[in-house]
């Protein structure tokens, strides 16, 4: 019996790719540094830098395949990239847990990150199948999904961790391989031959919306301050398992369950704070809370020596997921209605593009100030998170001069419906960009509906 792609299965099985894609990049952070190691033979300062590699090469893909993925999946249709982006996913989990030696694990992540990209595509077929008056609530799902992944893929990570560095990337394989059979029996194509579009390499372009903004300057002041803030947030997932370890000696385990309990902390300050936060203090000052919190949190962090005063800063840095939602909603209101795909691939731009420079920073920095002998004056190794703290500053000073230059406050919206994206935890993936207007596709997204 044929599914239809309104079915709730058909839902259900794009949500529950979205959720692994998240789970297979948070399921292997605890238990990296000890397969490193197990390869290398190196020290954890070591095994920091090749991490920061891996990642490096993982936002890459992320960052070039998107929107080629996007413009692949307008000529040939949703259904075919995306169980082939599955295919990849479970080659490249297979690849990471039989790993023999390091090259392998490059490989793996280099696929896992092509592979990924495809939430762009899974974004665009639930446009396909939504009516337009319910899609902020199934993109919403999408932002749920996202925040799920990063609370399960850690702490399941963590606890297979446990029996041994291999077990997570079997797991995760296994996930990927039965959802993989599950779409290939029920996902339907969404996208009608009359829709195509033939495959246009000027369209897939990630740079593009970056560019076509560059007349805004109020748009490009923001993207700055955000591009700091976001820059600073990748020091929490590039070094903190290869951190906890080095100073507090933590277990895969008690890595994954510290950082749960972070993402859960993150996703309740954007699902229940932010909404009664901005009603009160208003868009403006509840980016500088958010920032402000960041900031106390990195700086705390770089001093701990105690699993209560990690978990202290920890519950404290949730609350600077009230920063991203509010100055994205700010940035929304600055150009018009028609623009808003387009601004949100720039939004998308500007946070893979500090996903592949700041694991490289982060991890760099806490090789130089962890190979000095322990108790010496060059051995520090929070100065990742020390440096983030600055960057966190230095982006609310900048926000705060934008905010003063531009007269935020009571500048008049561009925009008569701005969109107000949701935002994925630090480090991890955005939700795609998509257009609003079915009207007014936008050919910087990647996505045409």
């Amino acid at each position: 019996m044929a599914v239809s792609p309104q079915s709730r299965l058909t839902l259900a099985f794009i949500l529950i790719t979205i959720l692994l894609d998240m789970v297979g990049y948070g399921i292997v952070l605890p238990v990296l540094p000890r397969l490193i190691g197990e390869l290398t033979g190196g020290s954890v300062a070591d095994a920091a830098v090749i991490g920061g590699y891996m990642v490096f090469f993982y936002s890459l893909m992320q960052f070039v395949f998107g929107p080629v993925l996007g413009n692949l999946s307008d000529q040939f249709g949703r259904r075919p990239i995306l169980l082939i982006s599955l295919i990849g996913l479970t080659i490249d989990y297979t690849i990471m847990g039989f790993a023999p030696a390091v090259i392998f694990l490059f490989i793996g992540h280099t696929i896992a990150g092509i592979s990924g990209a495809a939430v762009a595509t899974a974004t665009a077929y639930i446009a396909d199948i939504t009516p337009q008056e319910k899609r902020a609530q199934r993109f919403g799902l999408i932002g749920a999904a996202f925040g799920l992944g990063f609370i399960i893929g850690p702490v399941v990570g963590g606890l297979l961790g446990e029996l041994g560095p291999r077990w997570p990337f079997y797991a995760a394989a296994t996930l990927a391989a039965a959802n993989l059979l599950f779409g290939f029996f029920v996902l339907p194509e969404s996208l009608g031959k009359a829709k195509r579009r033939k495959f246009d390499i000027r369209r897939a372009n990630p740079f593009g919306a970056l560019w076509s903004l560059g007349r805004n300057p109020v748009v490009l002041w923001l993207l700055a301050a955000l591009g700091l803030f976001t820059l600073a947030s990748q020091a929490f997932p590039s070094v903190w398992n290869f951190f906890t370890i080095e100073v507090l000696d933590f277990s895969s385990s008690q890595i994954g369950l510290a950082l749960g309990a972070f993402g859960f902390g993150f996703a309740a300050s954007q699902a229940f704070l932010i909404a009664p936060v901005v009603k009160r203090l208003g868009e403006w000052s509840t980016v500088l809370l958010g920032m402000l919190a960041a900031a106390i949190a990195l700086t705390g962090t770089a001093f701990i020596h105690t699993p209560f005063g990690l978990y202290g800063f920890l519950m404290v840095g949730s609350l600077a997921g009230l920063a991203g939602p509010a100055i994205n909603s700010l940035l929304s209101r600055q150009v018009s209605d028609d623009a808003q795909g387009e601004l949100q691939g720039a939004i998308n731009a500007t946070n893979s593009l500090t996903a592949i420079v700041g694991p490289l920073l982060a991890t760099q920095l806490f090789r130089i100030f962890t190979t000095a002998p322990e108790g010496s004056s060059g051995y520090f190794p929070g100065a990742p998170f020390l440096g983030a703290g600055i960057l966190v500053l230095a982006a609310a000073a900048l926000f705060s001069f934008t905010a003063w230059r531009f007269d935020l406050t009571h500048r008049p919206p561009v925009a008569k419906h701005p969109h107000h994206p949701d935002l994925a935890p630090p480090g991890a993936q955005v939700t795609p960009p998509h257009v609003e207007d079915e009207a007014n596709p936008d050919p910087a997204s990647g996505v045409d509906r």
